[in-house]
């Protein structure tokens, strides 16, 4: 604990303050200059650290906001949703508890890489950055496959179906399939409005979201005790799942692995800073002390909210109340009115959970923007009318509206974590290689941070796991939904690829029949936000 306290106290780097046009508000807030032209440096992207910077809304995100931006990002719809469908994959309580206490392990593992690359390279994008700066050639290879997996498989559906599912159970009344779709479009088109015209009522209402899910999930954990301690005549023998805790455990890797995928996703969001960092004060110092912050208190909060759940419910239970896992709990321990109170509570946690995924997804995808390599990079790097990412919203709300429209309702949840799950968990393999050939072909770059070695390939080894386990067949050949048990590996892989086939056709093929070359122009919009557009030119 020592070293790791000793490690954020370091000193630390950060972008000159000067090329943003501000004057830096303390000493920490500068940087050495041309970071991106330092030769100890990867080279990232196109753009140099001052165009990227320009433009949107500056530095307003300071330590409180980040670390409740990734708080945020975690807590929203997992914990009170997915554990019904994770103890129906491995079958017991022991196997879940401890899949529950694997997921926050491998999330820190992830974590710490993260921070070794975003210190490193504080810019905005996350995956995108770190996948450029190691991965060079083919250029923009890897930039474009992160592109359309990120815009095609980073809506938000999920929070927006378990807000919808909440607030019927609220209501004490079954509504009909649209009904739901309709709330819940409602729900991703009043975000994408609110981030786009009042940004700073946008971040307080995260802020504020964030603090009342701490409060629901405190809430619980101290009910789960108060039940162990036999202060619940509801719940006669609160100690029963706990005894036979590993009976009837699942011996399939598909079930696990496909239970693990659920279980990374509700810790999702410990990367949330990394995509946001343009818009971060002091943004290595407020990293090194953000993400460990938030993980780790989402991640015990989560296990105590696990055993709480079993202390008051049987495994069967738990599996068979579906998306509704802490409604049922507060029925079971207090009745009908408080399971309709929290309902409404776990609710407006889902909504800022999207909140949160919206405000930064559409960062990525300006980011994306402006590196030119979407089609009409400048009216999807815009900022206006009020510096946030508009354009950018507008990109996320698309797939999301989609998925909320064209998913089968019945099997939309677990189906979309699993999509989501393994094209991230193949960038993210790609993007821990990538990060051991950093540590090889640029040892003298300046690391704020760095991750033990060991740690890294503990990662790398769980996210292999990951890629390999969803096509071993399990038990009767059928997964956790109506589909195929090998459909949504499938159709990440297929996302993939069609990121590879969209730039050999675009950046290769069409050129080499048409002999021309693409050359990239740096330009700016109106509020100075810089984009690159790639122009043909004639080969002679």
């Amino acid at each position: 604990m020592s070293a790791f306290i000793s490690t954020l106290k370091r000193p630390f780097s950060q972008p000159n303050a000067t090329d943003l046009g501000k004057t830096p508000s303390t000493e920490s807030d500068i940087h050495r200059d041309d970071i991106d032209s330092s030769e100890a440096l990867p080279q990232v992207g196109e753009q140099r650290l001052d165009e990227n910077t320009a433009g949107g809304l500056g530095r307003h995100l300071g330590l409180f906001s980040t670390t409740f931006l990734i708080i945020g990002r975690i807590i929203g719809t997992g914990i009170f949703s997915t554990p019904s469908s994770i103890v129906s994959s491995v079958g017991s309580v022991g196997a879940a508890i401890l899949l529950w206490l694997a997921g926050l392990i491998i999330s820190f593992a992830g974590l710490f890489i993260w921070l070794e690359l975003g210190c490193m390279i504080p810019r905005s994008g996350g995956e995108k950055v770190y996948l450029e700066a190691a991965y060079k050639h083919p250029r923009l290879l890897a930039t474009v496959v992160f592109a359309v997996q990120a815009i095609l498989l980073g809506f938000t559906a999920s929070g927006c179906i378990v807000f919808a599912t909440n607030v019927m159970v609220a209501a004490g009344r079954t509504a009909t399939e649209w009904e739901q779709r309709g709330i819940a479009i409602l729900v991703i088109s009043f975000i994408t409005l609110v981030h786009t015209f009042f940004p700073n009522i946008g971040v307080k209402g995260m802020n504020f979201l964030g603090i009342l899910k701490i409060a629901l999930l405190l809430f619980i954990v101290v009910t789960g005790w108060a039940i162990l301690g036999g202060a619940s005549s509801r719940v006669p023998d609160p100690h029963v799942n706990f005894r036979n805790a590993f009976h009837g455990s699942a011996t399939s890797a598909n079930l696990y692995a496909t239970a693990l995928f659920k279980v990374l996703n509700s810790y999702a969001g410990w990367n949330n800073a990394a995509y946001v960092l343009n818009e971060v004060r002091n943004p290595v110092r407020t990293l090194k002390i953000a993400g460990p912050l938030g993980l780790a208190t989402c991640g015990v909060l989560y296990l105590l909210a696990n055993v709480a759940y079993f202390a008051a419910e049987t495994p069967k239970e738990v599996a068979a109340s579906k998306v509704t896992v802490a409604s049922f709990f507060m029925l079971k321990v207090f009745g009908k009115s408080a399971q309709k109170a929290l309902s409404v509570l776990v609710a407006l946690s889902a909504f800022g959970n999207v909140m949160t995924v919206t405000f930064a997804q559409s960062r990525v995808n300006q980011e994306l923007a402006k590196e030119g390599v979407v089609p009409f990079p400048r009216f999807w790097a815009s900022s206006w009318p009020f510096g946030s990412p508009s354009a950018g919203l507008i990109l996320h709300f698309i797939p999301s509206f989609i998925v909320i429209v064209a998913i089968p309702f019945g099997d939309a949840y677990s189906f979309i974590l699993d999509v989501e799950g393994y094209p991230s968990s193949v960038i993210n393999f790609f993007v821990v290689v990538g990060f051991f050939w950093l540590r090889y072909s640029v040892p003298d770059a300046p690391r704020p941070f760095k991750v033990w070695l060991p740690v890294a390939a503990f990662y790398m080894v769980a996210q292999a796991f990951l890629l390999v386990a969803p096509f071993l067949r399990p038990p009767g050949g059928k997964g956790d939904t109506s589909l195929p048990y090998w459909l949504y590996p499938v159709v990440g892989i297929t996302v993939l690829v069609a990121g590879v086939i969209y730039w050999a056709l675009w950046w290769k093929i069409l050129p080499a029949i048409g002999r021309y070359r693409l050359i990239p122009k740096h330009g700016h919009l109106a509020d100075g936000t810089a984009v690159i557009e790639y122009k043909r030119e004639k080969l002679s």
